[in-house]
């Protein structure tokens, strides 16, 4: 049976082979230390002068980054090295000698990176958030099948728009008009009224013109409706939705969260119970004339840019310090690149932090002056989960920002029965959702209130016709989930090959 990384302990103290490539490499008197990927984690295998002939021992001293290889030796118990393993190689055979690889522990820029996708895709970081993106699809999958919830799959292409078409890639369908799903819900509504209780989970369009680090024009979509649902009932199940695959990414990959740097922490304490307040709550906070366990949105915006600007300027004066270092002569091979490595990292966080630093004062001001009845932006939403460690949970929306499919509140018309979850540490909303409306005449009129086509909506509109029930659902975006679970600063890592406003290739 072949060998893989990822089950290298079941193996210690045989001889094995692995397939695979070099992902970095150095060399010492009469050994060479290969950091071997194949695809399924990382190893040290170590090449030793006396152990390969001389033809194997020449040519791993001239392998190159990402050349390909089949690597034979004793797996031996090593806890200084990653997955407290090494091998101790005793054959090596050669596929293919890579040529120079373009992407290096220096630092890169995004645009570079993004043309280099495809090869980016191997790097430790992306290998890692790819593995936990995994992990949350299929935490997602397990959390629906064991509720009882069966899936379904919406059309991609839709004769009509959930929210308007105005953010819709139009397309020709034999001659018809069509668009590429924004949303699987109405869709879903007719298919839980079938099965009760369904989710959808597939690709999802939007044609924004948008460079945030927020937004994609194709992205997937996690859909479920339930029938007979109210929206407390709807908030019980994204709450124990959203606490269930975070805590299985916590317990199935603490290896790829420790290599991306996540704050583990911040993840434990975001499996406790959510924060729930309404949206008249939520712009007292955005305000600051609500205080959250003695804070104040505000005070804490401007105590968070005082804290980035002292980080900024002791980020430079070591990578000064660190530059000098690298300068003189005699720092040996193994320690010039771990002070490359580390000034790129420097660079790249200051970049982070003096973006965020130029933002913050953006973001105070357009919190004291939120017009009241608006529907939170990216920054609002930024300001206010920053004094929260859980997701929170805002609902009871003014009817006039939300979908014409939202119930209207029946104690008070003004509001809406939805519900936003925002995550925090800046992340913002992950999910949308609410009880659905259940009277036809509202329906119609929010229809025609949306300027949308009524032909296009007859089929939806049956189903108040034919055993109308209360029922809700929701909708998660799968790329900000894993933004927020990563904590990555934009969305275009979560994906492998994310489609953006000016990005089509690779």
């Amino acid at each position: 049976m072949k060998t893989y990384i990822q089950n290298i302990a079941q193996h210690e103290g045989q001889v094995v082979t692995l397939e695979g490539w070099v992902s970095n490499k150095r060399t010492g008197k009469g050994l060479v230390f290969i950091v071997f990927r194949d695809g399924t984690g990382f190893l040290q295998c170590v090449v030793s002068e006396s152990e390969v002939t001389p033809e194997e021992f020449q040519v791993s001293d001239k392998l190159s980054q990402e050349s390909s290889l089949a690597l034979t030796g004793k797996v031996v118990k090593d806890d200084r090295q990653e997955g407290g393993y090494e091998l101790q190689v005793s054959n090596v055979t050669l596929y293919a000698i890579s040529e120079e690889y373009p992407i290096t522990p220096k630092e890169h820029g995004v645009d570079f990176l993004m043309d280099n996708r495809h090869l980016w895709l191997r790097s430790r970081r992306q290998w890692a958030i790819m593995r936990i993106r995994n992990a949350i699809i299929m935490a997602i999958h397990e959390f629906f099948q064991s509720r009882g919830f069966i899936q379904m799959d919406a059309p991609i292409f839709t004769g009509n728009a959930c929210e308007g078409t105005s953010t819709l890639f139009e397309t020709d369908f034999y001659g018809d008009p069509a668009y590429l799903s924004q949303s699987g819900q109405l869709y879903g509504e007719s298919m839980a009224f079938a099965h009760n209780l369904i989710y959808t989970f597939g690709p999802t369009f939007r044609a924004e013109k948008s460079k945030t680090r927020r937004h994609l024009s194709e992205f997937w979509m996690i859909e479920p409706e339930m029938a007979f649902y109210d929206l407390d009932m709807d908030m019980d199940l994204i709450e124990a939705f959203l606490r269930f695959v975070l805590e299985k990414v916590l317990e199935k990959c603490p290896k790829e969260l420790a290599m991306i740097e996540r704050d583990i922490e911040k993840l434990q304490k975001a499996t406790q119970p959510f924060t729930r307040i309404t949206y008249e709550e939520a712009i007292q906070i955005l305000k600051g004339k609500k205080t959250v366990n003695g804070k104040n949105a505000i005070e804490v915006l401007e105590n968070d840019l005082k804290e980035i600007q002292a980080t900024i300027v002791a980020n430079k004066k070591e990578i000064e310090e660190r530059d000098v270092a690298v300068a003189k002569l005699g720092m040996k091979k193994g320690e010039i690149n771990f002070n490359v490595t580390k000034i790129g990292k420097l660079k790249a966080e200051n970049k982070t932090l003096e973006e965020k630093a130029e933002n913050i004062p953006t973001w105070i001001k357009s919190a004291e002056n939120f017009v009241d009845g608006n529907d939170l932006g990216g920054s609002d939403e930024t300001v206010i989960t920053r004094l929260f460690d859980t997701p929170i949970m805002v609902y009871n929306w003014p009817h006039k920002v939300k979908a014409f499919y939202m119930k209207r509140d029946e104690k008070d018309a003004r509001w809406a029965k939805g519900v936003d979850v925002l995550a925090p540490e800046g992340y913002g909303e992950i999910v949308g959702g609410g009880e659905r409306e259940t009277n036809l005449e509202l329906l119609v009129e929010k229809i025609k209130e949306h300027e949308l086509p009524m032909e296009a909506f007859e089929w939806y509109l049956d189903l108040r016709r034919y055993g109308s029930v209360k029922h809700a659902g929701f909708g998660l975006g799968l790329e900000r989930l894993v933004a927020y679970t990563c904590g990555l600063p934009h969305v275009r890592e979560t994906v492998p090959f994310p489609r953006m406003y000016g990005r089509l290739l690779p």
